[in-house]
């Protein structure tokens, strides 16, 4: 059997970096830089009041208190947005509001509550040091200086730094374009009558999500039955309506049975299509696993599919069970979707904790990916729900994946194990 890691790197390098993308700030959310920002303005671009008071000279309000006021003419009125151009005289204030400009010959703001908030004349109740309340230009950054690094994800604050700075529109990693389909000729889609020895389909909306968790945009083509010839079809005519995609990702048709409609797809006879390798992974869940590329230029074989041309479009295939499903894609497909979109973290944190509990069994030479719970203080994990690949409730119910390494058999409780934080 091939190993986790050996499957990982395949898998990996079929999956290719998009091309970066300009859009409009609005539009940016959740994407990841593609290029520096470097500030062409200072930020502040001008001195400005930290507070709503008056701008005044230091020496002016020397000596002030509440016994000893100092009284001062209100020679002017600034509020944000204003030029500022005014100048200050000395034995005088001007009335300024906050993100106002500073006038010249100002050196610091003594704000409202230090005064009887006179409109004419204002009465100083307090001193203020040289520099008090004001917020210098370029003290947050300087014309010139990077903002920040290609590899920083957009969030809300970096949102809000790029627009300060003046650009409308910025340079992304654009996101990947995945295929997702599940096959199998006993799946009902939710919301229909489901008759004796069917299920309802679940693996196409479970890993869509967790394509679009990853920044990846899914198409979903809901499921095909267990004819090689609709696979194609289907295959074919959702590729000619999108375009070229970037990965499709099918699950189920991959194990060993009479039945096995991804498998047979690529058999002896089909390969016109691509060429798609089917191994069983030292892994549990998830042993059989497939991925390879489907050929572009050969779809017009495919029923309905009309003829296109283009580079091979890389194909993940997972196996059917959905928890099977699931862990395969955290182990083999999360990094490198995030990775080739230049997510600066695209792994899973991995914690280095002690079992709250023993695992009395793991299977002989392969990797076990138990689902866990974590302790509410992080500091150990537990084993949660059977190990099988159809509890999809544990695996709905858990925050980590437990790492049995190949080769163990069993772990006593306080037996320290990797954990993936899927939080």
């Amino acid at each position: 059997m091939r190993s986790v890691e050996e499957h990982q790197r395949r898998v990996a390098e079929l999956i290719r970096a998009p091309k970066p993308v300009r859009l409009p700030l609005g539009q940016a959310l959740g994407r990841v830089l593609a290029e520096d920002i470097t500030a062409q303005i200072p930020l502040p671009s001008f001195d400005n009041s930290a507070m709503d008071g008056y701008a005044a000279r230091a020496e002016d309000l020397a000596g002030a208190s509440e016994q000893h006021p100092v009284v001062l003419p209100v020679a002017a009125d600034i509020p944000a947005g204003s030029p500022a151009t005014f100048a200050l005289a000395p034995q005088s204030v001007h009335r300024i509001m906050t993100g106002a400009c500073l006038p010249p010959g100002a050196d610091a703001i003594l704000p409202f509550e230090s005064t009887d908030r006179g409109a004419e004349f204002v009465r100083a109740h307090a001193p203020a040091k040289p520099g008090a309340h004001i917020r210098r230009a370029g003290e947050d950054l300087r014309r010139g200086e990077r903002a920040l690094a290609a590899g920083a994800r957009l969030r809300a604050p970096q949102i809000g730094l790029i627009a300060a700075l003046g650009f409308a529109e910025v340079a992304v990693f654009a996101p990947l374009q995945v295929l997702v389909l599940s096959t199998g000729s006993e799946l009902t889609a939710p919301g229909q009558p489901l008759e004796r020895g069917r299920i309802y389909e679940s693996n196409s909306p479970m890993l869509a999500a967790a394509v679009e968790e990853t920044g990846a945009v899914a198409h979903r083509l809901r499921f095909v039955p267990d004819s090689v010839a609709a696979f194609h079809a289907r295959i074919g005519q959702a590729l000619a309506e999108l375009g070229e995609v970037d990965l499709i990702l099918t699950s189920g048709g991959v194990s060993a049975g009479e039945y096995e409609v991804v498998k047979q797809a690529f058999a002896e006879g089909q390969t016109e299509f691509g060429q798609v390798e089917f191994v069983s992974v030292a892994m549990q869940p998830g042993k059989p696993q497939g991925c390879g590329v489907y050929s572009p230029a050969r779809r017009a074989h495919a029923e309905s599919a009309p003829p296109t041309a283009g580079a091979a479009t890389a194909l993940v295939a997972l196996p059917g069970n959905p928890v099977s499903a699931q862990v395969s894609f955290e182990v083999f497909l999360r990094e490198p979707l995030a990775a080739a979109m230049g997510h600066p973290r695209p792994r899973r944190q991995v914690l280095r904790l002690p079992l709250a509990e023993p695992v009395p069994r793991s299977p002989a030479g392969k990797r076990q990916f138990l689902r866990g719970v974590l302790a509410q203080d992080r500091s150990s994990v537990s084993p949660f729900g059977p190990p099988g690949s159809h509890f999809l409730r544990s695996m709905a119910l858990s925050d980590c994946l437990v790492d049995i390494p190949a080769g163990t058999t069993s772990l006593p409780e306080g037996a320290e194990v990797d954990v993936w934080d899927l939080g």
